[in-house]
């Protein structure tokens, strides 16, 4: 499928850009939109699989979710619009609660008393450190080749437009770590 054809579609772009520059190595969320988002992220590391939110994104801002050194290669990402309704998702179902959260493993997130949520994929090419832009198709950034002197940088990536939802958690502040 082509990119025309996605934006034809309505699609929202998610475009991953790896973070340039030897002092940064973190996995970074940038809310593009206008509206406030909530994430949460899910990765494997040495002592298994882990998920953490909520982390509350004001319209139009960044911020590191992850410290130092990417751990794996592939991330996985929640995003919901607390203002218009909507949410980013996947298919790779991880464990979640409605206020702030670390759930270490993803089975039996019903039984343990968590919520069973789906995550879309992220890529990271095993880079150190990788950036995920959330946009609206209609604030869709333009593409441009990375500088050469930026060896990190990644592929941008399409994924699915937010999805309406029923209801949305209730931003509880911003997490910090």
């Amino acid at each position: 499928m082509t990119t025309g054809a996605l934006m034809a579609g309505a699609l929202a772009l998610f475009a991953l850009v790896g973070c340039a520059g030897p002092a940064a190595a973190d996995f970074r969320l940038c809310n593009n939109t206008a509206s406030r988002v909530g994430a949460a992220v899910g990765y494997k590391d040495a002592d298994g699989w882990t998920t953490e939110g909520w982390w509350n994104l004001p319209a139009r801002t960044c911020e590191t979710v992850l410290k130092g050194n990417l751990v794996a290669r592939y991330y996985y990402v929640y995003a919901i619009d607390y203002d218009r309704g909507g949410e980013w998702m996947g298919q790779a179902f991880m464990c979640t609660r409605d206020k702030e959260f670390t759930i270490r493993g993803i089975d039996d997130c019903l039984a343990r008393g968590y919520d069973r949520t789906g995550f879309f994929e992220v890529d990271t090419g095993e880079q150190r450190a990788w950036t995920v832009q959330l946009t609206e198709s209609s604030e869709q950034p333009a593409q441009k080749p990375a500088p050469a002197a930026t060896p990190m940088s990644g592929p941008p990536a399409l994924a699915l437009p937010p999805k309406s939802l029923p209801a949305a958690p209730q931003p509880a502040g911003s997490r910090n770590q």
